[in-house]
């Protein structure tokens, strides 16, 4: 399993002087923090999507390698693993930062941030998981070992799926539903 960082504290720690004063300032206070968490988790997403992107073009290379093997049974399949990786990295690279608008009836407090951080920092080791596997899939045709392959294509894609539910539930735990 992956360390988990305190994103967040690393964040904060990193401001400039003028950023700590700011931060000092009656009113403002509140307002820099939220900044600061928002910041934090998008950190923590820009990671998960990168992560999933370069799963993404690891399955490409493998798609490759197994149409040039003309290995045609599992090819459909897997086509239809890369575009769910595009559908859910990109669901991660655009989900919300968590912003309310002024006249909104649920506003998002600090709580609510701090909830969507530490749910996006426990995505890091399923999204860790998925990589690996996509590693082993790869090595593993990369080495002309291409037995296994509906084996892998059929986990990946119950991992990636378990891995979207679970983000879907995203909101719900950042308006504490959960």
């Amino acid at each position: 399993m992956t360390e988990k960082k305190d994103v967040y504290g690393k964040v904060k720690g990193e401001m400039r002087l003028t950023e700590k004063i700011e931060a000092a300032l009656p009113g403002f206070h509140g307002y820099k923090e939220k900044e600061i968490r928002r910041e934090s988790d998008k950190l923590i997403r820009n990671h998960l999507y990168l992560r999933l992107s370069q799963a993404r073009a690891d399955l490409k290379t493998i798609f490759q390698r197994l149409s040039d093997q003309r290995a045609f049974d599992v090819l459909t399949d897997l086509d239809r693993l890369v575009a769910k990786f595009d559908r859910i990295s990109e669901k991660v690279n655009h989900a919300s930062y968590g912003y309310a608008g002024f006249f909104d009836a649920v506003k998002i407090e600090e709580d609510d941030l701090d909830r969507m951080i530490s749910f996006d920092n426990d995505l890091i080791d399923d999204v860790e998981n998925i990589a690996s596997e996509v590693q082993s899939f790869k090595s593993e045709v990369m080495s002309s070992k291409y037995g296994g392959a509906r084996d892998h294509v059929q986990t990946l894609t119950d991992t990636v799926e378990s891995f979207e539910d679970e983000f879907d539930k995203r909101q719900e735990v950042i308006q504490g539903a959960m």
